[in-house]
């Protein structure tokens, strides 16, 4: 199995966005731990094997985060399976799983599979209307749900989301001090080498995604800021 829990710094492609080779390149030649690919929409089977494609020119692992069937492409290091653990529309916890292992559990190598416990903090994000994810009201709920993921679930990983707005440390350090003896990872709003240090002082592994594609310079200044500490 890949060794995520030596990760602290990834990347996250979004397979329906544009990035050219010499960014591409310098994302992978960076210094991350590992590229993540993953969207909330218009990830198709295409768009998700011609990126992949690509970032299997560099060594940097490459890890799929499944958010539709339609776009299981083989051959990633290893694939990011999410829980919606305050999913809204019970359906998103649960069904999409057991269509996915109906339709492809014979092919599954279980050695590449990682669960994550997926809490979405941004209520206003693409992904929190499309699950009618419950708002978390404090850090109390915050830690009660990473102990959900981490003690009841008992899953490896555990997934605050905040979708391109940067998040509340003190709600991060909530999950952290819930998710115990799991992963946790933060992914939202990271658009300098100040704020990744500032969540990559409380999260085991960041995940810097929008920024990318607005500013690439400060997308690979958040490197060494997490390398460093």
């Amino acid at each position: 199995m890949i060794d995520y829990r030596s990760w602290r710094h990834t990347f996250k492609l979004d397979p329906d966005k544009t990035i050219d080779d010499a960014a591409l390149e310098a994302l992978c030649d960076s210094g991350t731990d590992a590229i993540i690919v993953g969207g909330t929409f218009g990830v198709t089977y295409d768009n998700t094997l011609e990126l992949m494609s690509r970032i299997r020119r560099f060594a940097v692992p490459a890890v799929l985060e499944i958010s539709s069937l339609d776009a299981v492409v083989p051959g990633f290091d290893a694939y990011l399976i999410p829980l919606v653990i305050n999913a809204g529309d019970a359906d998103w916890l649960f069904t999409p799983h057991v269509s996915g292992l109906k339709a492809y559990g014979s092919y599954i190598h279980w050695d590449e599979i990682i669960t994550e416990g997926y809490l979405v903090a941004n209520p206003d994000s693409g992904v929190a209307r499309l699950t009618k994810a419950r708002p978390i009201e404090n850090a109390a709920e915050a830690k009660a749900y990473a102990q959900v993921a981490a003690k009841i679930c008992r899953l490896p990983i555990v997934y605050l989301e905040y979708s391109g707005t940067y998040g509340d440390p003190t709600i991060v350090q909530a999950c952290r001090n819930g998710a115990a003896d799991a992963h946790l990872f933060y992914g939202g709003g990271i658009r300098s080498a100040e704020q990744a240090a500032e969540m990559a002082a409380v999260a085991d592994t960041i995940v810097v995604g929008n920024i990318i594609y607005e500013d690439l310079e400060a997308a690979l200044g958040t490197v060494p800021a997490v390398k460093a500490r």
